[in-house]
């Protein structure tokens, strides 16, 4: 019987390894990049309640591309987004605040936020906004939330409402993480504007 040298051996081995790896190299390669292409920019990235139904958490500024929506999209967006927070409103929500984050995020172009007085208020208000948009056509694809009435998201794609317990909006400070998004301009009704805070504290 004719031995196989030794080199031999561990040349046809290593070659072996080598095709091993590579096609484990190739699979993980495939997994990568099907995990990216299934990403999508997080609706935000200091998420602590947008919560309880997905610990996720109030969105946060995206680091991905700008939205591509044209200015006639970005004008209907504005214009239906301006007619939530009026639902809202219509709701006792108090210090409405409409964001315009098209040039700088790629999962919306319009985040509103609004607070109530109360969890129930706050459901309330969720509720209304719900009904407006569907009344336009728009059901909510996204819903999230502390699941207590003390935080609730509403995505409706281009536009994302956030609803929160007043204490709770200023615990997450989203407007601060936006501070250099442009402010839409809001028509307050001075029972809307919160003057004395004091009144809505308690446990977190």
């Amino acid at each position: 019987m004719t031995k196989t040298p030794r080199s031999a051996k561990s040349t046809s081995k290593s070659r072996g390894t080598s095709t091993k790896n590579a096609a484990a190299g190739k699979r993980g390669g495939k997994a990568a990049a099907g995990s990216a292409s299934a990403g999508r920019a997080p609706r935000s990235t200091s998420k602590a309640p947008k919560g309880g139904v997905k610990s996720r958490g109030p969105a946060t500024p995206a680091t991905t591309s700008a939205s591509t929506a044209s200015s006639a999209e970005l004008n209907q967006a504005r214009e239906l987004a301006l007619g939530a927070l009026e639902a809202a409103l219509e709701k006792k929500a108090l210090m409405p605040v409409l964001i315009d984050v098209s040039a700088m995020a790629s999962y919306t172009d319009f985040i509103g936020i609004v607070s109530g007085r109360s969890d129930r208020q706050v459901e309330a208000i969720a509720d209304g906004v719900s009904q407006f948009m569907k009344l336009q056509g728009r059901r909510v694809i996204g819903h999230e939330g502390t699941g207590n009435g003390r935080w609730t998201l509403l995505d409706f794609g281009e536009i994302v409402i956030h609803v929160f317990y007043h204490p709770v909006r200023e615990f997450y400070d989203l407007e601060s993480l936006w501070i250099d998004a442009p402010r839409v301009k809001i028509a307050i009704p001075p029972d809307a504007i919160l003057t004395q805070p004091d009144a809505l504290y308690g446990a977190l």
